[in-house]
């Protein structure tokens, strides 16, 4: 079976333009009768990789992406209308939300990127991100700097240098399944993965410790432990 195999992958991506119409159609036919993953690799004609017709930046071929149209949720958080404040409040301090969608870039990989600017000015998030030698540190320079942009235009912030990494998180994305050829007539299966990036822009200066409970010094570790020790209570004791 795998010499079969073999003989049509080699018939169809060398020869697919001498063949005629009645073989093509014939050999096409039999690969999905036998194998259903091997029938869509084998139209193609020109290259292995399910994935690899997908145009541009963040963006997926229409054949595989007619009835998915990724995460919407995200961008509703722009559209939503505050209540007017009173005038002892403190002024709410404007946010936008901003995503990229169908990155080719593993979410496993994506995520530390991530979590690497969260918390940070957009200015040192900018400035970091130069430095990050990943293939998804580009797709978050471009969507923060997309982000800037929108919460200037959009969203009347005053200073684009005045926000701040409130948010940064990844989903997942499209996974497309293939197969590799290994040596003897077998082959293993592959994963293209692609992820979503979604970062929410907030104005006014970062905090200072943005996971909390604030880290703290040994010293102040010392005296929390020597407090714990102090109160315990002996029991069947005055």
């Amino acid at each position: 079976m795998h010499k079969m195999f073999k003989q049509f992958g080699q018939l169809t991506l060398h020869s697919a333009n001498k063949l005629p119409t009645t073989a093509t159609t014939t050999l096409l036919a039999t690969c999905k009768i036998l194998s259903p993953v091997t029938a869509p690799l084998l139209s193609n004609g020109k290259d292995l990789h399910t994935a690899a017709s997908a145009g541009g930046t963040g963006a997926l071929c229409s054949k595989w992406n007619k009835h998915n149209h990724g995460p919407r949720k995200w961008l509703e958080n722009n559209k939503t209308v505050h209540p007017p404040q009173e005038v002892d409040e403190e002024p709410r301090k404007a946010y936008v939300c901003h995503m990229r969608t169908n990155i080719k870039y593993s979410p496993d990989k994506m995520w530390y990127i991530a979590a690497f600017v969260r918390g940070m000015s957009v200015d040192e998030a900018l400035k970091q991100l130069n430095f990050v030698l990943k293939k998804g540190a580009t797709d978050v320079k471009e969507t923060i700097l997309e982000a800037q942009e929108m919460a200037v235009q959009r969203h009347n912030v005053e200073y684009k240098s005045n926000l701040w990494i409130a948010e940064s998180f990844v989903g997942k994305g499209r996974v497309f399944k293939g197969i590799r050829r290994h040596g003897r007539g077998r082959f293993g299966r592959v994963e293209y993965k692609h992820c979503h990036y979604f970062v929410r822009l907030e104005e006014g200066e970062p905090p200072e410790h943005y996971y909390l409970p604030e880290q703290q010094t040994p010293q102040q570790q010392y005296d929390h432990w020597q407090e714990q020790m102090r109160s315990r209570k002996i029991i069947n004791s005055l």
